[in-house]
């Protein structure tokens, strides 16, 4: 059974610091892209980041220069560094892979839990 299982999440005051992680647990052939999306209250899931297999990343213009996402292939663990966090940063945030179980298998999205960012005026 494939499993996304984050940490990091918590509270901090405006300006500051916290980093995200999210491993993948099971049997599985192969990872494609990995990302973080957020969620706030009475909104709608939105992309934070995105890193593909080989690096190339991506970031919602709301988060760049302020976010890194970053991976460690060898252990299908994704990373999410955020600094001069503000407010507007408060939301349960998810993690997402694009998993293949088995090479003759498709590709398929798989979530975490979610973990919650609270950041304080």
């Amino acid at each position: 059974q494939v499993q996304l299982v984050e940490s990091g999440g918590g509270l901090v005051q405006a300006g500051g610091s916290l980093r995200l992680s999210c491993a993948v647990s099971g049997s599985i052939f192969s990872i494609n892209d990995m990302g973080w999306y957020r969620q706030a209250p009475g909104k709608q899931r939105e992309l934070v980041a995105t890193i593909g297999s080989g690096g190339i990343t991506n970031y919602a213009d709301s988060v760049k220069g302020r976010f890194t996402i970053s991976r460690d292939n060898a252990k299908n663990t994704v990373y999410l560094q955020m600094d001069s966090l503000r407010p507007e940063d408060t939301a349960v945030y998810y993690c997402n892979a694009d998993i293949r179980r088995r090479v003759w298998f498709r590709n398929e999205g798989y979530w975490g839990q979610g973990t919650q960012v609270t950041v304080s005026s």
